[in-house]
């Protein structure tokens, strides 16, 4: 099942228009990609599917229901964790929590189990701290929690990773690899990198349109040709390499990387005519910012 669709949206501010023809899915129980450089329109599209911005065109729906600018009733399966969650600082996690479940009607018990559930979802279940204390990290982690909290079916991040150190980003990733066993997950974010760890399927949005969207490996394939890596043993095979193809680029001490792979049957004549010693060949696997990079043309 879908649990988000976009069909043919389109948004305009003025007259830049941000959002042009954007149409993708999300299935249920995946953590879904959504890439894009800053301003590229993922907050504004985050924004419509939340119903907090009325579509110019185009159609969305949650869980099969459409979305309608206002007070849209699809946002009851919706989670959402911004890039900056806010907090009263004065509580502590689990009277926050507490607080969140009964503005919404939650029932005591409920509330209690939920709460102890996630505190340990999100490794805060010990912190007796106020939240004022907390780290950056700290503050997202329990923003999934809040997110999570009244079971939604979509659980959409505005960039949640940006402002974390490398520690803090593994466990914000972890948390979110987790959780689409509960929900699914739209994960919005620039970071390609946090993309490749944990998105099972992905969208590049640039300049308002989708460029490229599937799984990680489709989108992997699109690329023209796999790089290469030969590895040398003396230094000496590795400078007549350099001369005789200006093309390669040296990746380390001894090591040549072939950008093209149409090359390497050449390459390999010339290595095998004049006895060179090859330590290693090696097909690379396209790492996402190549690819991005190949998409948006430079």
């Amino acid at each position: 099942m879908e649990m988000l669709t976009l069909s043919h949206v389109r948004k305009r501010f003025g007259e830049k228009e941000v959002l042009r023809d954007v149409s993708f899915s999300v299935p249920e129980h995946t953590v879904y990609g959504f890439v894009g450089q800053n301003g590229a329109g993922k907050t504004t599209a985050m924004k419509l599917i939340m119903g907090l911005l009325s579509c110019d065109a185009g159609r969305i729906t949650v869980n099969g229901s459409a979305v309608r600018y206002g007070n849209t009733q699809t946002n009851r399966f919706i989670g959402y964790l911004p890039d900056v969650p806010e907090f009263y600082s004065f509580m502590t996690p689990g009277e926050y929590l507490a607080f969140c479940g009964e503005i919404t009607g939650m029932p005591k018990k409920v509330i209690k189990k939920r709460t102890r559930e996630l505190l340990a979802l999100v490794g805060l279940e010990k912190e007796s701290r106020r939240i004022k204390g907390f780290s950056r990290g700290m503050k997202q982690r329990l923003g999934i929690a809040q997110a999570l909290l009244n079971r939604p079916r979509l659980l959409i991040c505005d960039e949640p990773t940006s402002a974390l150190d490398p520690a803090g980003r593994k466990e914000l990733l972890d948390i979110l690899a987790q959780a689409k066993k509960q929900t699914t997950v739209l994960f919005s974010t620039h970071i390609l990198s946090d993309v490749e760890h944990i998105c099972d399927e992905l969208a590049f949005l640039h300049e308002g349109r989708i460029e490229l969207q599937g799984t990680l490996e489709e989108v992997r394939k699109v690329r023209r040709a796999a790089a290469v890596e030969l590895e040398m043993e003396h230094a000496r095979d590795t400078r007549l390499l350099l001369s005789n193809f200006p093309f390669l680029q040296r990746q380390g001490h001894n090591r040549l990387l072939l950008k093209e792979a149409d090359h390497l049957p050449e390459i390999l004549g010339k290595i095998a005519e004049e006895r060179l010693s090859i330590l290693r060949v090696e097909r690379m696997e396209p790492a996402l910012e190549d690819v991005f990079m190949e998409v948006i043309g430079k």
